[in-house]
């Protein structure tokens, strides 16, 4: 049962990638936008076990780290995204506070956004990537996650459908 699932969340991880290249990476918004593919990888994260959020982690990691927007060495973003995707299983499961609750989604998936690209940072520093001057980073840091903060629950619903859809073991009529 587990391939089906996986053979079934793959292709909704590829889309949501290729949507975020072809679609969402065109607007070029103020602060550095949002990143797609963190959002949903981050809410499909808090909705799993730890096991299969390290396994999304992986997916998702793997295909930042191939995006053409990413600046970083390979390997870089999937190493972040195991330990961001487990933490937040970990902290979704044990919250029962967060069951259908849309705010506890938004704000759990945004903070976690946040301290993602604080590590993305962090590691990228002690690899050797340039960033750029203090107030630049800071901006793109504070609009990255306004941005991530405006999209989630506009996207949430969706995504959240579509892992119902992916791991729901009874028939569907």
């Amino acid at each position: 049962m587990i391939r089906r699932q996986i053979s079934t969340a793959l292709p909704i991880y590829i889309g949501v990638f290729i949507f975020q290249e072809a679609v969402v990476n065109q607007f070029h918004l103020p602060g550095g936008g949002f990143s797609l593919i963190l959002i949903f990888s981050l809410i499909w994260a808090i909705l799993s076990s730890p096991e299969l959020a390290a396994l999304g982690g992986f997916i998702a990691g793997l295909l930042m780290d191939l995006s053409q927007s990413s600046s970083g060495p390979i390997g870089q973003w999937t190493l972040l995204m195991i330990a961001a995707c487990c933490a937040v299983s970990y902290l979704g499961s044990g919250s029962e506070s967060l069951s259908g609750n849309p705010l506890g989604f938004t704000f759990l998936t945004t903070s976690a956004i946040f301290l993602v690209e604080i590590a993305y940072l962090t590691t990228g520093a002690l690899l050797g990537v340039t960033v750029g001057g203090f107030t630049q980073t800071l901006i793109t840091l504070i609009g990255i996650t306004i941005w991530s903060l405006l999209v989630t629950p506009l996207v949430l619903p969706i995504f959240s459908r579509l892992h119902a859809f992916t791991f729901n073991t009874r028939s569907m009529l």
